[in-house]
C-alpha cells in the first residue's frame, strides 16, 4: 500500500480563487482525490484558509466526499507551538495553483503522481514532460 502524504491547497487548486468564498470546483478535483486516496494516498489540506473561511473549507471538502488526514497540520491532532515547530508540514507531495509554471489540471496532477512524471518548463512557458534518465549519469 503506498503511504504517501500529498499536501494539497484549496484556493486554485481544488475549487476556482474566490477567496473569501468558495469557488466552483476545479473540473475532476473530487474524483482525482477520491481516486488518490483509494489508491492509498493520505490527503492534508494545505491552505492559507483559517477560522470560519477554514471551516468552510473542510464542510466543503467533507459534501464532496473528501475527509483529510490532516488540516494545516503534518498530522491530525498535531499541536503546533511556533516556538518548537517549522510551519513547513511533512509531505512527500505538494498540489498548489502557485507551482513553477502553474496548476496544470487534475487529470495531469493524477497522472504526474501515479506515474512520477517529472516536469520541466519550457521556454515559452508552458510545461512538458521530462524524460527520465536511465542511470545515475544518465546513461
Amino acid at each position: 500500500m503506498i503511504n504517501k502524504i500529498i499536501a494539497i491547497d484549496f484556493d486554485g487548486t481544488i475549487v476556482d480563487d474566490k477567496y473569501p468564498e468558495i469557488g466552483k470546483a476545479k473540473i475532476f478535483a473530487f474524483e482525482t482525490m477520491r481516486q488518490l486516496q483509494n489508491d492509498g494516498y493520505r490527503l492534508t489540506l494545505w491552505t492559507y484558509r483559517s477560522g470560519k473561511t477554514l471551516d468552510e473549507a473542510v464542510e466543503f471538502c467533507r459534501k464532496n466526499g473528501i475527509e483529510f488526514y490532516a488540516i494545516n497540520n503534518s498530522f491530525e491532532g498535531e499541536d503546533y507551538d511556533k516556538t518548537t515547530h517549522s510551519r513547513k508540514i511533512n509531505a512527500d507531495i505538494f498540489v498548489d495553483d502557485r507551482n513553477l509554471g502553474g496548476f496544470p489540471g487534475w487529470s495531469d496532477v493524477y497522472q504526474i503522481i501515479t506515474k512520477k512524471i517529472e516536469l520541466s518548463v519550457s521556454t515559452n512557458g508552458t510545461q512538458a514532460p521530462k524524460k527520465k534518465k536511465k542511470g545515475f549519469f544518465g546513461l
